[in-house]
């Protein structure tokens, strides 16, 4: 298997460490909800047992699920099993989890957030990354919900109930893993797995205050295929603590022959050297973020420079009006293969009853472009990876929002807004987060600022490509200056 015990045994090794030495200053605000990394130390001493966890999880999902909609199908029944079975190992042996639905877990149907998989079977085979969760020792309690094939920066589908933000019920929780952000932020589980294609590991991790790292492209085991003509989509996790983040990394990231960068093993330490800080504020369109998020901007650039690091002012490195369509065009040409696979399978046209407006307003696009379209953004989009490579020989990382705005409130960009002006409010609102999935270069969401109506906004800081163990060692850093576990949303257990 190409998941090594290499990679197993390191992150085992780091959390046995983590969980059982004191991991933060004593002057640092306690976190409210154990992560796993040290649900998984208690379980390991025996000081509870994995059906206890596994259970008390179960509990709380059935709980919050009513209030926050994290879950799209339960697994309650067999996750206890498997806890009681005592048969576990790895890392997170023992450790509630779950998965987006738009991977296959075997056993559970895959729904992709549509109308469309309302009947799915259950599945019978899953990737090699999700084969990864099962020998870390992670117990499956369920799928996570996702906006329509993952599409939306809003978990609302059509076909489920929306998910809501642990922070505010009225706004969202942001997409496309919005239910595993809200599951963790909830306090259901500790951490979950997230897909990210244009930046949906950030988002949610921004709207629920938690931490989410997008690897770089080839980093990963193998999910699922990519379906564009250039592969933007990377899996991982949206966690309360770095350290879970960093240790389920090691135990899902290549180790064997089909390595893109060397492993990394468990990042444990937090930066020692200082670095050189590219701030950017505005979208490539020119457009100014909201006040709030201003502020947490500036304010994680003071963070910054209080810790030594320089931080001046750069510019975007393509074109930004131009970059908006082209990427634009290719999430287009994603849809419009999902929705010829929809009807393929129906037999006829899928229409709105099957599948959302904005679905089928993406596929429509695609089919109004003229010859070529395609393949001529692709090669402007792979010449903007060369733009973003050079001008990460200016600088070690680059500051900027993750999003436009704080938490918008549930059906601001949900999928039944009319196509044009869902697909104005788009560029503005997330207008920073695409160019490192087709740089395939790391990013991550830090929960540094919360609004005065307590919102959490994250900050986006990303690397060059092979470039996240000094992400990593930033966030450690970041963590101890200025903590978060400690903050606790209003729905929540």
């Amino acid at each position: 298997m190409r998941f090594t015990r290499r990679g197993l045994m390191a992150a085992s090794a780091a959390v046995a460490a983590a969980s059982s030495v004191e991991a933060k200053p004593k002057t640092m605000s306690a976190p409210w909800t154990p992560d796993a990394t040290e649900l998984a130390g208690r379980i390991r001493r025996k000081e509870v047992s994995a059906a206890e966890v596994v259970e008390d999880a179960i509990r709380k999902a059935e709980a919050l699920q009513p209030q926050v909609g994290a879950i799209v199908t339960s697994d309650f029944d067999r996750a206890l099993d498997k806890a009681k079975a005592g048969q576990l190992s790895g890392p997170f042996a023992g450790v509630p989890f779950m998965v987006k639905d738009l991977d296959p877990y075997k056993g559970l149907p895959t729904r992709n957030g549509s109308r469309s998989g309302l009947r799915s079977p259950p599945e019978t085979t899953q990737t090699q990354y999700v084969d990864a969760f099962d020998a870390a020792g992670f117990v499956v309690i369920g799928k996570s919900a996702t906006p329509e094939y993952g599409f939306l920066p809003t978990t609302e589908p059509m076909g489920f109930q929306p998910t809501r933000n642990p922070w505010n019920t009225k706004h969202s929780s942001g997409g496309s893993s919005g239910g595993a952000a809200a599951a963790v932020a909830s306090g259901m589980v500790p951490i979950a797995h997230a897909s990210d294609g244009g930046g949906s590991i950030r988002i949610p991790a921004s709207n629920c205050g938690l931490f989410g790292l997008k690897p770089s492209r080839g980093r990963m085991l193998q999910g699922r295929p990519s379906t564009r003509g250039l592969d933007i989509s990377v899996s991982h996790a949206l966690s309360h603590s770095v350290r879970d983040s960093a240790a389920l990394f090691a135990a899902t990231e290549r180790t064997g022959a089909d390595q893109v960068f060397k492993p990394l093993g468990v990042v444990t330490e937090p930066l020692k050297k200082k670095l050189k800080v590219g701030l950017v504020m505005q979208t490539g369109t020119g457009v100014t973020p909201d006040p709030e998020v201003q502020a947490a901007v500036n304010n994680a650039a003071k963070l910054l420079e209080s810790l030594g690091h320089k931080v001046e002012p750069t510019t975007w490195p393509m074109n930004g009006a131009q970059f908006g369509q082209d990427f634009t065009v290719l999430w287009a040409s994603g849809a419009a293969e999902l929705v010829a696979g929809v009807g393929k399978a129906m037999g006829r046209k899928p229409d709105a009853n099957v599948l959302e407006p904005f679905s089928l307003g993406m596929a429509e696009l695609v089919g109004q472009l003229p010859p070529g379209a395609l393949p001529a953004a692709i090669e402007r989009l792979n010449a903007d990876t060369r733009a973003y490579d050079a001008w990460l020989t200016k600088y070690d990382v680059i500051l900027s929002p993750v999003l436009g705005k704080p938490p918008v409130e549930l059906g601001y960009v949900a999928g039944w807004v009319p196509f044009p002006e869902l697909q104005a409010r788009l560029l503005t609102y997330v207008g920073y987060t695409p160019l490192h999935n087709v740089a395939g270069a790391p990013s991550m969401s830090v929960p540094l600022h919360w609004t005065a109506d307590g919102l959490p906004v994250g900050v986006q800081i990303a690397g060059r490509a092979g470039g996240e163990a000094l992400l990593f060692q930033l966030a450690y850093q970041l963590e101890a200056a200025q903590p978060w576990a400690h903050r606790k949303p209003p729905t929540s257990l």
